[in-house]
C-alpha cells in the first residue's frame, strides 16, 4: 500500500455519529459516505432528521439512516444501539459528537439546570455510547476507532462559558484514558478539538457574547478572529477531514491524542 492509498479509509467502515443530521456531524457523516462508508447517525432534532431523509431519498449507495434520540437519555441510548444493529450488522467507528454549547454567563449567574444539562449532553451522552460502542468495535475487522468532538475549549480556559469549557477538557481526559485501556483491543481513541467553526451554532455564540458585553455582532466576531493565528475560521470540512485521516489506515498509529483543527487559536 502506497503513502497515498494509506490516507484512504477502508471501504465499507460502519460508523455511528451522534448529532449528524445537522452541522458538523452530518459534513462528518457525508465524508464517510464519500469515502465508502454506511453510516448511521442520531439526532434530537425531527426536523433535522426529516430533512436528512428527504436529501437521502435519492441516494442510491449507502443512504445515511437515522434515529431520533437525545443522547442523554440512555434509554434512546438503547434504541440507538438496536438501530446500528439491524442498519449497520456491526460497529468500526464511534463519532462522538453531539453536544451543546451550554450557558453564558458568569459563575454565580449560572442556573443549576443549564450546568448539568451541558455535563448530561457534552460528558455524560459520551460515556453512554463509548460504553455501549466498544463491545461493537473489538470486533471490528481493522480494528474499531473512537473519536470524541472536544473543543479548543478543552485546552484553554474560557471565561463565561465555564460548563463547556469544563466538559470538553474532561473529554479529554476521557479519551486519553480510554486509549490506554482499549489499545491492546485494537481500539484507537482520539479527540478533535475544534476550534471557531464556520455556522449557525458560533453564531449564535457570539451573539450570546456581544449581548452580554453590549457590542456589536460584527465587533464581537472581530474580537474572536484576532484569538486566531492564521485570522479564519475553520471549516467543517476541515474538521471532517481529520476525522476520516484518524480512521485511514495513514491514522492507524495515533491514539490517546487531542488534536487541534482550530487554525491555533491563542486565547479565548
Amino acid at each position: 500500500m502506497t503513502v497515498l492509498q494509506m490516507l484512504k479509509p477502508h471501504a465499507g467502515l460502519r460508523v455511528l455519529i451522534t448529532g449528524g443530521a445537522s452541522g458538523i456531524g452530518l459534513v462528518i457523516a457525508r465524508a464517510f459516505v464519500d469515502a465508502g462508508a454506511r453510516v448511521h447517525v442520531c439526532d434530537a432534532s425531527q426536523q433535522a432528521i426529516d430533512e436528512l431523509a428527504h436529501a437521502e431519498a435519492g441516494a442510491e449507495l449507502n443512504p445515511i439512516t437515522a434515529t431520533l434520540a437525545d443522547v442523554s437519555d440512555r434509554d434512546a441510548v438503547e434504541r440507538v444501539f438496536a438501530d446500528v444493529q439491524s442498519q449497520l450488522g456491526g460497529l468500526d467507528v464511534l463519532v462522538n459528537n453531539a453536544g451543546i454549547a451550554g450557558p453564558t454567563g458568569g459563575i454565580d449567574e449560572i442556573d443549576v439546570k443549564a450546568w448539568e444539562d451541558t455535563v448530561d449532553v457534552n460528558l455524560n451522552a459520551q460515556f453512554y455510547f463509548a460504553r455501549r460502542a466498544v463491545p461493537l468495535l473489538r470486533e471490528a475487522r481493522e480494528g474499531g476507532t473512537i473519536i470524541a468532538l472536544s473543543s479548543v475549549a478543552g485546552r484553554l480556559g474560557y471565561a463565561f462559558r465555564t460548563p463547556y469549557a469544563a466538559t470538553k477538557w474532561a473529554v479529554v481526559g476521557m479519551i486519553k484514558s480510554l486509549a490506554i485501556e482499549l489499545g491492546p483491543d485494537n481500539i484507537r481513541v482520539n479527540a478533535i478539538q475544534p476550534g471557531i467553526v464556520k455556522g449557525p451554532r458560533i453564531e449564535r455564540v457570539i451573539d450570546a457574547r456581544a449581548k452580554q458585553l453590549n457590542l456589536s455582532y460584527e465587533e464581537m466576531e472581530k474580537q474572536y478572529l484576532a484569538k486566531i493565528s492564521l485570522r479564519r475560521m475553520t471549516t467543517p470540512e476541515e474538521v471532517a477531514a481529520t476525522a476520516l485521516f484518524l480512521c485511514s489506515p495513514a491514522g492507524s498509529g495515533i491514539s490517546g491524542q487531542a488534536i487541534s483543527v482550530c487554525g491555533n487559536v491563542e486565547v479565548l
